[in-house]
């Protein structure tokens, strides 16, 4: 019998992978493996299988990405670990997979984004191929397009990012209760916030130049975003209710292990 090969998108680490296992499956073995004995988080993007590139080397995937000789399948087959995401167009992403360190896979589907931000200030956590903690005035599809706009002085050709809950700091950082919010060094951030607003005309201001720790998923505001100076994809988060109804097994597990990057 032959298997379908499948293309996958890492994002964390970076990398493009050949595999015969299914989104689910691949899911699964990415945070746990075979045995159980490892537990690791995985983000990842199921890539067009029709995709064709002048940049990674395709030509020996079916060579490479084949059963083993008792019939199980290939798991996974590292195509490049550098420069991965720049190198991959837009159009060639299918869904995004969120997977917990134990194994839970949730699908979710690009959909339109909504332009009906009406919050002063935002929070975003880079995922790929940078991961520094960013403050902005700008909306994700404005922030998109500045942090990827070449002629900036830093700038990177595509970003998969997320953006996250500010509660009442999105529109007063000098005087709202913190709540909820689980961010290390939340005077350092609200300092961050403060100067956006009172310097008119800075868009952007890094809070932490590179984030090791948990991304709680109750701390999404809206999706997950990837995109470049002119396209940009939105990955629309599953809503508290819909998380609790479609998703419960993976939306428990989520809430006590969280990414690490």
């Amino acid at each position: 019998m032959i298997m379908k090969k499948y293309l996958y998108l890492s994002l964390i680490p970076e990398s493009l992978i050949a595999s015969l296992l299914p989104p689910e499956d691949f899911g699964i073995y990415l945070a746990v493996g075979t045995k159980k004995r490892t537990r690791g988080e995985a983000i990842f993007f199921e890539i067009d299988p029709d995709f064709r590139s002048d940049y990674f080397n395709l030509a020996d995937i079916d060579k490479r990405c084949k059963p083993h000789s008792d019939g199980e399948p290939k798991k996974t087959v590292y195509l490049s670990i550098y420069r991965v995401l720049e190198n991959i167009p837009l159009s060639a992403l299918k869904n995004l997979y969120l997977v917990t360190d134990d194994g839970r896979v949730l699908e979710i589907e690009k959909r339109e984004y909504p332009k009906n931000e009406k919050d002063d200030l935002h929070i975003y956590q880079e995922i790929a191929p940078v991961t520094p903690f960013i403050a902005s005035t700008l909306n994700p599809v404005d922030f998109c397009r500045f942090i990827t706009d070449k002629n900036h002085p830093v700038s990177v050709p595509k970003l998969a990012f997320v953006e996250l809950i500010l509660n009442g700091f999105s529109n007063d950082p000098d005087s709202s209760d913190i709540r909820d919010l689980p961010y290390s060094n939340i005077d350092h951030l609200k300092d961050c916030l403060i100067e956006l607003q009172q310097k008119k005309g800075k868009l952007t201001k890094t809070v932490t130049r590179s984030v090791n720790s948990a991304l709680f998923y109750r701390t999404i505001k809206n999706g997950f975003f990837i995109g470049d100076h002119r396209d940009i994809f939105y990955y629309p988060f599953p809503s508290r209710e819909e998380l609790e109804d479609k998703h419960y097994a993976w939306w428990r597990s989520a809430q006590t292990i969280c990414f690490r990057y």
